[in-house]
């Protein structure tokens, strides 16, 4: 049974598959030309479809991968070393989310851009390891089933009551901080509802812990989980429907008027059952590579794409103008430079670490005396500032 305590391949594989699905949807989504965003073609309908669901498996992976190693462990509570790694990658993230949103030209004029607050990505899933790591701690002398317990009811709470505070604008939170619940200032995600997602990611990871010595660990798991998927899909709008017609409670009414976070959660189950189903032929070590270095992918797009620090990306000299017959093979191409060199990155990272720094310490020493030189004459120029007005005496 140690293959199934090991890393889970088919994990990856999701995460490859989610993460190139993202490129293309951004790529596709900022570049297609208005003309063809057509809500009554089929293929159009389609790909918005698909695209929906590459945000709630990402962050219910990201919640199933952290949650999976946290838990694995012998060690309890703070002598968990995943706790400290937890920590450091979560707010890894969330500075690698901030400075993705830097301009620099801005920042050379001393203007800070109201953009450079907002939320997405990358500060969700940060947020939401911090988060995880705090309802274990908070439940690491309890019995085991109750830390999953509590991530599963967190979840269904806020899939449940996001009718309601979706229309919360949390104006008495400054800017920087309200940005984490509202989208009202352009926020593209909010820790609610999309903490739910990798809660859940951490319950689903938790039973593959708790029956990972069972034989018939797969075979359930894709009948659960397909069996759950289509129920979510088609039949959960009207269960909603129906327990409010019998309870007379408008919240659920709400829910099934906008049931889009259940739908998508039934989505995430189908890509589960069919990842699980295809584990065994999913062995391409650049997919399995891919799906392991999704952090690079994400910053290599976003630098790309939206031009991070020089405000110089795809986006602004194409934005919504290229016809299908150009988008569709650059949009395949951007794919690929995308993965190629977070891999080159991934397999040259110290040669690189090493270059950055010796070209850092290098940059360090020849200004260094012209550090020295402003700073002498920084001093000379206050000493004459203040003999003038008569605080010191010639």
């Amino acid at each position: 049974m140690k293959s199934k305590t090991a890393r889970l391949f088919f994990i990856d594989a999701m995460r490859a598959w989610a993460i190139l699905m993202m490129l293309q949807g951004h790529f596709v989504d900022g570049l297609l030309e208005n003309s063809f965003r057509d809500p009554n073609s089929v293929i159009f309908s389609v790909w918005s479809y698909f695209r929906g669901i590459t945000a709630p498996v990402f962050f219910t992976v990201s919640g199933f991968i952290f949650t999976y190693l946290l838990i694995r462990v012998p060690e309890k509570g703070f002598n968990n070393p995943r706790i400290k790694k937890g920590i450091k990658r979560g707010i890894q993230l969330l500075l690698i989310g901030y400075l993705l949103r830097l301009n620099l030209f801005g920042l050379f004029k001393g203007e800070m851009y109201a953009s450079f607050f907002l939320v997405d990505v990358l500060h969700i899933i940060g947020l939401s390891i911090l988060g995880i790591i705090g309802l274990y701690l908070l439940t690491s002398k309890q019995k085991k089933y109750v830390f999953p317990l509590l991530l599963l009811t967190i979840s269904c709470l806020l899939f449940s009551f996001e009718p309601i505070y979706s229309n919360w604008t949390f104006q008495i939170l400054p800017d920087a901080l309200a940005n984490y619940f509202t989208k009202t200032n352009g926020s593209v995600f909010t820790i609610i509802p999309w903490f739910g997602y990798t809660a859940i990611g951490g319950f689903f990871s938790y039973l593959f812990i708790h029956y990972k010595n069972s034989q018939s660990l797969y075979p359930t798991a894709i009948s659960v989980a397909a069996l759950t998927g289509i129920f979510l899909i088609f039949f959960s709008s009207d269960l909603f429907i129906a327990v409010s017609s019998i309870t007379g409670i408008q919240l659920f009414e709400a829910i099934a008027a906008n049931n889009y976070l259940f739908i998508r959660l039934g989505d995430v189950l189908i890509a589960f059952a069919v990842f699980m189903l295809l584990r065994q032929f999913i062995t391409s070590r650049a997919i399995l590579k891919i799906g392991q270095n999704t952090l690079s992918i994400y910053v290599i797009h976003f630098v790309i794409l939206y031009g991070s620090f020089t405000g110089l990306g795809l986006y602004q000299f194409f934005y919504q103008s290229l016809p299908p017959a150009i988008l569709i093979p650059t949009a395949i191409a951007f794919m690929f430079v995308c993965s190629f060199l977070s891999l080159y990155y991934a397999r040259n990272e110290d040669h690189i670490k090493q270059g950055i720094s010796a070209a850092l310490m290098d940059l360090r020493n020849k200004l260094e005396p012209w550090a020295l030189y402003s700073q002498r004459i920084l001093k000379i120029g206050i000493y004459r500032i203040l003999r003038s007005i008569g605080l010191v005496k010639s």
